[in-house]
């Protein structure tokens, strides 16, 4: 019997995700040269369904690399020239923070506990800063950063760059691609595909930065530098062979989301999450980790166990109907329970996950 998975990354696959694969094994995509027509083909169908999904501009560059962790290291490298600055509330936060400093960048942070989030109001970006770095969804705590606040925090800071880590969010989130610089993600989390893909979005003046840096003797990094990537871009082509069936298939999956409407996968999204935090507060052995309704993630549910280790949980639930949820992250691991509500999880998967916990 085939499981449900409700964990955080690698997750459920995509519906459409196995039949992808077959057709990309069926076209021996994994011999094809990346030089070739056919690959460029790919990676521009590719390039024009996320546009379509996610409301991305003409002028900015879409890559992929492989993870999303490699583009942390890639974007402080191409942008940063002395210092950074980071909104730490949760360990993937945090590590984007530890990489500008194992880079011997001058690092700076604003660090939160785990589980708080930010709002535009409190944040005091240090003055030379080049680069702020925010979560859009903190995959760790689930703790989300709106939308509306990551656009206030560019525009009261225009001078500086805005990363935006979308890793187990998007393309739930809306944002302004025409205001922030950059935003990344992996696809084995809301994109419902195998691991082993990184996207990387960026826009013309991140560009422009990386080529002074580089100009002025600044490291940017070798093959995956922006301007390697970029220039490889405006062919359809890749500075070395990539992952040529994992593009193909995340243009294939982002095409069926296109089908169902960007709109309708948000409001779906925001659906389950009401669900299933509407159930937490019900139950009598999980507690709603992220107390402030407007920080709490909707693509990752994250709650507390009381008086039932999570393992326990987590056992009932998979024995009872082969639904598997995440534990919580690090020190939480056996006190949360981390639920992943992404695309490839439909509203029928989710009531059959409550009806199972509402009868632990």
């Amino acid at each position: 019997m085939r499981k449900t998975y409700f964990t955080p990354g690698p997750a459920e696959l995509f519906p459409t995700v196995e039949q992808h694969y077959r057709d990309a094994f069926d076209l021996q995509l994994g011999s094809i040269s990346h030089r070739s027509a056919q690959f460029r083909k790919i990676y521009q169908h590719t390039v024009e369904q996320l546009r379509t999904l996610m409301n991305i501009p003409e002028s900015s560059g879409i890559f992929f690399t492989g993870s999303a962790t490699e583009i942390w290291e890639r974007i402080i490298q191409n942008t940063v020239e002395f210092e950074s600055f980071h909104l730490v509330n949760g360990s993937f936060s945090k590590k984007f923070y530890d990489f500008s400093s194992e880079l011997g960048k001058f690092a700076h942070k604003y660090e939160k506990p785990f589980g708080e989030g930010f709002d535009y109001a409190e944040i005091q970006v240090p003055q030379y800063s080049e680069l702020i770095c925010t979560t859009a969804n903190e995959t760790s705590s689930g703790v989300q950063m709106r939308p509306a606040e990551i656009h206030k925090l560019k525009r009261g800071n225009k001078d500086k760059f805005v990363a935006v880590d979308m890793v187990s969010s998007a393309p739930y989130p809306d944002l302004d691609f025409e205001l922030i610089d950059t935003a990344f993600f992996s696809v084995q989390k809301s994109f419902g595909m195998p691991a082993g893909l990184g996207c990387w979005i960026a826009n013309p003046s991140m560009l422009d930065k990386a080529k002074s840096l580089k100009k002025n003797d600044g490291i940017i990094g070798t093959y995956h530098t922006l301007p390697s990537l970029w220039k490889n871009f405006e062919k359809f082509e890749t500075p070395e062979t990539p992952n040529v069936m994992g593009i193909y298939v995340l243009g294939k999956v982002a095409e069926d989301m296109n089908k169902i409407g960007i709109e309708t996968i948000r409001k779906e999204t925001e659906r389950k999450a009401k669900m299933l935090y509407d159930f937490a507060t019900k139950c009598d052995y999980l507690d709603i980790f992220v107390q402030n309704p407007e920080h709490r993630s909707q693509t990752v549910v994250v709650v507390n166990t009381v008086g039932k280790p999570a393992a326990e949980i987590i056992d009932a639930v998979k024995t009872s109907d082969n639904m598997v949820i995440g534990s919580g992250y690090g020190d939480f691991k056996a006190t949360q329970l981390r639920i992943a509500n992404f695309a490839a999880v439909n509203i029928e998967q989710v009531e059959s996950l409550i009806e199972v916990m509402k009868k632990l």
